[in-house]
């Protein structure tokens, strides 16, 4: 009786050691596939994240090589006409995303991206464009990096893997900018056309170009040409590195429901009409006010249109680009890569295609330029992973 008692409890143990170690299987394997699954999906992300900044960084290179035989003047109608391309991207692409609710505070990041690339005609005639950009390139890359990594303007701080391997890229990234500054192109003091005017100096994401007759900058003495310049190509930098704040600022509030933005798209691509839109919309009104103080007499090349067209496209698409990648990999790490980038791509067209870029002391730099970057775009990258 006993033993027939201890054979049935011996059952019973066995049978539920039997559905413990059946339940802990399973729930083993559920852990198992989820783990893989977030592995595959993280993979992906890094995938499309990293390959979208490399053809923004390739086609903002790019972008102005199919303006450089063409005169644009004073620059106002021809950022204008590369405005109105980039809207027209823009409304492809909203076109092909459904036409997502349009958020009207994204329109801001485009008035505050305008803003500041028209300031660049008279940043060029006080400074210089290649003094000009190291100040506006360094300023748009720290500004976007740290709203996005400190959470600045009232968005949510980015949190990174490996915090140190991010500074140290930032910081690369800077780095390479000022090393651009120390090489020189055979054409550097020429400004009579874009033909004779070297790409490296049209590195940065803008539409405008050196004035050459005579203006209020002339009678300024050097002193005050050089502080009026450089405050220029600050806030010029600031601006840019503040144009994705509006877009990422409706996305942290899209994820709490006390806003009124609750419900917002979480993929960036859905606010390119809206902060195209602004672009187009800030550039319109800058033309026209242009037009105005000229007195209904702009400077309009003609022959420049179609080639702004290009122009405007190339740019539109990297700046899609860009979207994409702060959606994959979050703008503290796009930033320090596709900032810092582009200079690069533009001094490869100097010198295989161009040749405007000659000489062995500037063949070192731009090769230590390009290992810079090369490292700042690996710390950023491995501090995401």
């Amino acid at each position: 009786m006993n033993g027939a008692s201890y054979d049935q409890q011996g059952s019973v143990c066995c049978s539920e050691s039997v559905k413990i170690c059946s339940k802990t299987t399973l729930q083993k394997m559920i852990i198992g596939k989820v783990y893989n699954n977030f592995n595959i999906s993280n993979g992906t992300d890094l995938a499309i994240g990293f390959t979208s900044s490399a053809v923004a960084v390739l086609l903002f290179g790019t972008n102005f090589v199919p303006v450089k035989k063409y005169d644009t003047g004073d620059g106002m109608f021809f950022q204008w006409i590369l405005c109105a391309s980039i809207w027209i991207v823009s409304l492809v692409v909203n076109l092909i995303q459904n036409c997502p609710r349009f958020w009207p505070l994204a329109m801001v990041g485009g008035f505050v991206w305008a803003t500041g690339n028209v300031t660049v005609v008279p940043i060029v005639k006080t400074i210089g464009l290649a003094l000009g950009l190291l100040i506006w390139a360094s300023f748009n890359l720290l500004t976007g990096w740290a709203s996005s990594r400190f959470g600045w303007f009232g968005i949510d701080p980015e949190e990174v893997s490996r915090p140190v391997l991010n500074y140290i890229g930032a910081g690369l990234s800077l780095l390479s900018a000022v090393i651009f500054l120390f090489i020189k192109t055979e054409v550097q003091s020429s400004s009579a056309s874009l033909e004779r005017t070297p790409l490296l100096r049209e590195t940065s994401v803008n539409a405008s170009e050196e004035i050459s007759d005579e203006s209020w900058v002339s009678r300024l003495s050097p002193a005050k040409k050089r502080l009026i310049g450089c405050s220029l190509a600050v806030v010029a930098g600031v601006l840019y590195g503040s144009s994705f704040v509006p877009v990422l600022y409706i996305k942290d509030h899209g994820r709490r429901n006390e806003t009124i933005y609750a419900g917002a798209s979480q993929f960036d691509l859905d606010y390119v009409f809206a902060h195209f839109s602004g672009i187009f919309l800030t550039s319109t009104i800058y033309f026209l006010i242009y037009c105005a103080v000229r007195k209904n007499k702009p400077i309009v090349y003609p022959q420049a249109i179609l080639p702004g067209f290009v122009s405007g496209v190339l740019w539109a698409i990297a700046n899609c680009c860009w979207f994409i990648a702060n959606n994959y990999l979050s703008a503290v790490v796009s930033f320090p890569i596709i900032t810092a980038g582009p200079g690069l791509v533009a001094a490869a067209w100097g010198v295989l295609v161009f040749k405007e870029i000659k000489g062995l002391k500037n063949y070192m730099l731009l090769s230590v330029a390009f290992c810079i970057i090369l490292a700042g775009s690996l710390s950023t990258a491995f501090s995401k992973v």
